[in-house]
């Protein structure tokens, strides 16, 4: 159907109230139809000279509607036609063979991920979609022009797939997305993207002066990364003038690529009019162990924590500092801890945490870091004080004192070095390299088992090396022989399915067969570990046929 205009010009646009009618002068309007429509018929007539409550009422009103409606649509005309969009572009990269098209059309439509309850043993398609996408990509395939629809569907959907399937989905993607006013979010996201190196400067002070927040801290990140010499004068320019909420934001990019350079314009915000500007600039500061803060930092930790041999063998005593000084606010230690923590424990934290770590070894002899975290803590300062290296450690990126403060994997949490907390250990373990984490992770599970694993798994690097792939396997194998309640292994689970080296799919296959049901089982358990390892060995030959059908073709 042409789209259509009112007439104009010498016609006159007819009311889409009150189209006169030549044949009637007498008929009723649309506004008075629509009056009779709202309040019956029996009380309003549709018409002149119809008597109330006639039974022909009802059709009368419905008849007016329908001529109505007819004149209006002829009172209009057809518009000019819109003129029609440009070419998309090429996008040379070679077309996705047969069978991984095929397979993308598969994940494309069925990305519902499951609504709870059961899941059987069919693999879920929906986590599949973003590895397919990275290998998809990593093989520099384009997709066929008729899953462009569906590819950016799911990537409005799906926030998580967006950077991966707009990459995918190449220039065409973009002139698609261009098209459809469901599919901006693309255009948003790729201009972000494209901000790579420093952009044309006048383009830039626009953006960084009219443009929308969420696109300055965009502009800004990009910048740093390419040019943090340059980030950081851009955000200097404009600093005095920026809301509080704002300032904090900005200043939150400069973690990348976070150096000397930078410390000037910190020690600055350290004045700043909000308390979160202040104590977000200290945190970057005390990152910098040459830092200034470093070493006020490191005086006061000095006079809280010093080594005793009065007990015929060397260990550490804490005094905790008895106030919160002005100096020490200025520096970022908050003066009020939260419900259920002790003063005096809050602030010796926050000073050791933003201490430079290499104050310990010259404090304490010149230990290693593994000697001073073994050393003996008195009078019950042993958690507080481990906590804060392990913050530290974690700020400052020092893998010698996270390898210390991690200790044996081994070692139960609650009786080694560092912090019991996983969430703290997962971030310690995050310092070290992948291989070293992988390794570490593998010899807790063998130790402890997964209950205590799942937070530890999240900062391996996927696939999962051959020993902690084992080790995993070889934990929910054990889980299932003990009886345990299966479902509280289901998030390990899922990580297995996606984790996994999908070359081990053949081996785990013997896994898949159901055993009898043991007495002290929980009802129904081993039906679900049967299906929970059948939909893992699935998942695994799933994923290792796509890395197969993704694979070029030799010419």
């Amino acid at each position: 159907m042409l789209p259509v205009h009112r007439a104009d010009g010498d016609v006159p646009a007819p009311d889409p109230h009150a189209v006169p009618d030549a044949d009637a002068p007498s008929a009723a309007s649309w506004d008075e139809l629509v009056t009779s429509a709202l309040l019956g018929t029996d009380r309003r007539p549709p018409a002149p000279g119809l008597a109330p409550g006639t039974q022909d009422a009802p059709r009368a009103l419905l008849d007016a509607a329908a001529l109505h409606t007819v004149r209006r649509r002829a009172g209009l005309s057809p518009a000019p036609a819109a003129a029609l969009p440009g070419r998309a572009p090429d996008d040379p990269r070679p077309l996705l063979p047969p069978a991984a098209e095929l397979r993308l059309a598969q994940l494309l439509a069925d990305r519902t991920a499951p609504s709870g309850g059961r899941r059987g043993a069919a693999p879920d398609l929906t986590e599949l979609i973003p590895q397919w996408l990275t290998t998809a990509n990593r093989r520099g395939f384009r997709p066929p022009a008729v899953l462009l629809p569906a590819l950016l569907d799911a990537a409005r959907a799906r926030t998580d797939l967006r950077p991966n399937a707009l990459a995918f989905a190449g220039a065409r993607g973009l002139w698609l997305a261009a098209l459809n006013p469901e599919w901006k979010f693309a255009l948003r996201d790729s201009a972000r993207r494209e901000r790579t190196g420093v952009p044309d400067p006048e383009a830039t002070r626009r953006v960084w002066e009219e443009g929308l927040f969420a696109e300055r801290v965009a502009l800004l990140a990009a910048i740093r990364s390419a040019d943090p010499a340059g980030a950081l004068a851009l955000l200097v320019s404009t600093w005095s003038g920026e809301r509080a909420e704002d300032r904090l934001m900005f200043l939150d990019s400069l973690r990348t690529g976070l150096s000397a350079p930078d410390e000037e314009f910190l020690e600055q915000a350290l004045s700043d009019r909000s308390r979160n500007v202040r104590a977000t600039a200290a945190e970057l500061l005390s990152a910098l162990p040459e830092s200034a803060l470093g070493a006020r930092m490191a005086a006061r930790a000095r006079s809280c924590v010093h080594l005793d041999r009065t007990g015929g063998g060397a260990s550490i005593a804490v005094e905790a500092p008895h106030e919160c000084d002005t100096a020490m606010q200025h520096d970022g230690v908050t003066a009020t801890p939260p419900s259920g923590r002790g003063e005096r424990d809050w602030w010796l934290g926050q000073l050791v945490e933003a201490t430079p770590l290499a104050t310990w070894s010259e404090r304490f002899g010149s230990r290693t870091p593994q000697e001073i975290v073994a050393l003996p803590v008195a009078d019950g300062w042993t958690d507080s004080l481990h906590a804060a290296w392990c913050r530290a450690a974690v700020r400052q990126r020092d893998t010698v004192w996270a390898r210390a403060l991690l200790g044996a994997p081994t070692t139960p949490p609650t009786q080694g070095t560092g912090t019991a907390s996983l969430a703290e250990r997962a971030k310690l373990l995050a310092t070290l390299p992948h291989a070293e984490r992988a390794d570490w992770v593998a010899g807790f599970i063998a130790a402890h088992g997964l209950s205590e694993a799942f937070q530890l798994l999240g900062v391996c690097t996927v696939p999962w090396s051959g020993a902690l792939g084992s080790a995993v396997v070889d934990a929910l194998d054990i889980a299932r022989d003990a009886g345990s309640y299966p479902w509280s292994f289901s998030g390990v689970m899922g990580l297995a399915e996606r984790c996994l080296d999908p070359g081990e799919a053949d081996r785990l296959s013997v896994l898949t067969a159901a055993q009898d049901e043991q007495e002290d089982a929980s009802p129904g358990a081993d039906g679900y570990w049967s299906e929970a390892f059948q939909r893992l060995v699935s998942t695994l030959r799933l994923r290792a046929a796509m890395e197969t059908e993704l694979t070029p073709v030799a010419l």
